[in-house]
């Protein structure tokens, strides 16, 4: 007997119970005592039965599908962090039983583009709710939700005012972190590599660099160029880095402004890890293929997704269980041959 040939009647027969108590088993397990469930139990897993998905979402009124509106991203040069956090949705969601509905919804195509695709989809009843990722604080994707009253989870913060289901990452606390690996270590004088991209978690990060490098006993210093130019950065820090006041650290805002940190390092007639210590941030794949491979922070995508997925389906069974606050994970330092130490 194959499994889309097992009936609920046929695990009830097996079981020697009724319909209703195998029905009980899977929908209201605390009702049984422990005796008959584990019978009942047994009796599904020898089988193989899989219960109808469709039939239990017209009881319940739930699809077990979560929609996911993938970041616009380039095929041929895919953001392998926000692949990583996709894989991780994907699993944390199987793992309690629902799958992942992607789609696109790009906010630089205006707000009624945004709101079409998330509305089509609420109006079809496919999803019980959504996970957002990149999300900001004048995030159009949030206001759509928000004035729908439709369920959604979110990973980066929304903006006072708006649900606080969000989780976000403490990229100040993990910053300041790689400043006291390098303060630890003996250096006096650091650098910040500083994105010129307008983003809050790229403000974070600079807000921990500027609270723990106040310690440097040389001083701190930033530098950034416009539109990230990777020519006119390798120059600016190769400028720094031949000058009378080298820094001996360089923090970089994240993993891609720490290859042209090593381009600039070597173009100055220095070596990473030995005249500078080189640090990135979101440790991408990249950091462990660089010579020496680079220190970076990592972004702990499986819980991120786990707590979002958490959370969600949570606000789905009741709505009035919606967090009054977000939460904030730790990134985790991962040390490497960048920041050897003095």
């Amino acid at each position: 007997m194959t499994a889309r040939q097992v009936t609920i009647e046929d695990v009830a027969r097996s079981a020697g119970v009724s319909r209703q108590t195998v029905s009980n088993a899977l929908n209201a397990p605390h009702r049984l005592r422990a005796t008959t469930l584990a019978r009942v139990t047994a009796a599904i897993d020898e089988l193989g039965y899989q219960p109808d998905q469709s039939a239990r979402s017209l009881r319940t009124g739930t699809r077990k599908v979560i929609g996911y509106p993938a970041p616009a991203d380039n095929p041929a040069d895919p953001n392998p962090l926000m692949s990583g956090f996709l894989q991780a949705l994907v699993t944390a969601a199987d793992a309690v039983g629902h799958r992942i509905l992607v789609f696109r919804s790009d906010p630089r195509q205006g707000s009624g583009a945004v709101a079409k695709s998330f509305n089509d989809l609420i109006a079809a009843r496919q999803v019980d709710g959504f996970v957002l990722s990149d999300v900001i604080h004048d995030d159009p994707r949030v206001d759509v939700l928000t004035e729908a009253g439709f369920p959604f989870a979110a990973f980066g913060r929304t903006a006072p005012g708006r649900p606080q289901n969000w989780v976000d990452i403490d990229s100040t606390a993990a910053t300041a972190a790689l400043v006291g690996l390098l303060l630890d270590q003996g250096h006096r004088r650091i650098c910040y590599i500083n994105s010129a991209a307008s983003l809050p978690w790229l403000a974070d990060r600079r807000a921990g660099f500027l609270r723990a490098a106040a310690a440097a006993p040389d001083g701190a210093f930033e530098v950034s160029v416009p539109d990230d130019e990777p020519a006119a950065l390798s120059h600016a820090v190769r400028r720094l880095l031949t000058g009378p006041d080298r820094p001996t650290a360089l923090v970089c805002a994240s993993d891609w402004l720490a290859l042209t940190a090593y381009q600039a390092v070597r173009a100055a007639g220095l070596t990473v890890g030995g005249d500078v210590a080189v640090t990135g941030f979101n440790d991408m794949p990249l950091c462990t293929l660089l010579q020496p491979s680079l220190t970076s922070a990592r972004l702990p995508l499986a819980a991120i997704a786990r707590v979002l997925v958490d959370q969600l389906i949570t606000i789905v069974e009741d709505p009035a269980a919606t967090p009054t606050s977000g939460l904030l994970l730790p990134a985790e330092p991962v040390v490497r041959g960048s920041t050897p130490g003095r």
